[in-house]
């Protein structure tokens, strides 16, 4: 059942010239839903989110929000907020005159400006920072600003280009957590474009897989995740393997490769890769036709039975674990 609050895409199209960066997908983001848009550089998912936004014009279909045509309106009055990439914080004004800058341009009064700015600020632990200017900040501090100012308009849709990318792995992390926790607290949809698998997963209740302008696959995080329907979502959104075999192509999670002796296994190959990452061991093996394979273990596993570069072994998976392949 549909929501007044739903964010649809409708054959939505970017054309640069003779270059279609968005091809007429279409798709529906129910309120209150992590959404991420998820897939390699110059795939068309930034250029969606700044069609939503309204920061690039559509060149055919329409964005609806709560049942209307949003696509020629200016962004201010879309009922979505951005965050960008940079933050593009204007670096001559206090970290709470950053945040409350949108409602000066409203002509909102001090009094109330300050207020909202300081609950703002408030909401993403920032309260003590706001007579600072940007220079003073880290970069996880001024993404809480950019988050903050965002807010502030009290979007129905929040939408956020590659966040975190800015950050180091520890604090990205952490700032994951943040957006989860926001995002829950808030009730609102967020969209949040990245390049990075494991972002994706960890955030989103959907995901939306896009490659050269088109959506390859979407739907609930897991589900996606679990039977990918294309060779390229199962590889991009990596711990799958591709194997093609006599009567297709299907996909195998690395983890429920097993590894036994070559003779009456399913696949015959040669280890020509081993990695140790802490808790578990990423193990290749070339197998006919050109093709590599990855296999995790677990620690326990591995050392229990170490293998060594250039033995030959057998790999083998249960049929449950196998997805026939679209394409």
């Amino acid at each position: 059942m549909r929501s007044e609050l739903d964010l649809e895409l409708v054959g939505l199209t970017k054309r640069y010239g003779d270059v279609t960066a968005v091809d007429a997908i279409s798709y529906l983001f129910k309120a209150g839903t992590y959404a991420c848009l998820l897939g390699p550089s110059g795939c068309g998912k930034s250029s969606t989110l700044r069609m939503i936004a309204g920061h690039e014009s559509v060149s055919d279909g329409a964005v609806r929000l709560s049942r209307r045509d949003i696509s020629a309106l200016p962004p201010a009055a879309r009922g979505t907020a951005m965050m960008f990439q940079n933050y593009a914080l204007f670096p001559h004004l206090s970290v709470a005159d950053n945040v409350a800058f949108s409602l000066r341009m409203k002509g909102v009064g001090a009094p109330t400006r300050k207020a909202r700015a300081a609950e703002m600020l408030a909401l993403v632990d920032m309260a003590e920072f706001g007579d600072r200017v940007p220079a003073q900040l880290s970069g996880g501090q001024q993404q809480r600003v950019a988050l903050a100012r965002a807010l502030i308009t009290e979007p129905q849709v929040l939408l956020l280009d590659e966040p975190l990318s800015a950050l180091d792995p520890f604090l990205r992390i952490r700032m994951r957590a943040e957006l989860k926790r926001l995002q829950r607290e808030l009730g609102i949809t967020f969209i949040h474009v990245t390049h990075s698998q494991d972002e994706a997963l960890a955030l989103a209740d959907e995901i939306v897989v896009m490659n050269n302008a088109v959506i390859e696959q979407a739907g609930p995080t897991r589900a996606v995740f679990e039977a990918p329907k294309t060779a390229f979502v199962a590889r991009f959104l990596g711990s799958h393997n591709v194997i093609a075999l006599p009567e297709g192509k299907i996909a195998v999670r690395a983890d429920a490769l097993q590894l036994n002796p070559p003779e009456g296994a399913k696949l015959q190959g040669k280890i020509t890769n081993i990695e140790y990452q802490g808790t578990h061991v990423s193990l290749t093996a070339a197998i006919a036709g050109d093709q590599e394979v990855t296999a995790i273990l677990s620690d326990r596993d591995f050392f229990g039975a170490p293998k060594d570069l250039g033995e030959a072994v057998g790999l083998d998976w249960d049929k449950q674990a196998a997805h026939a392949l679209t394409a």
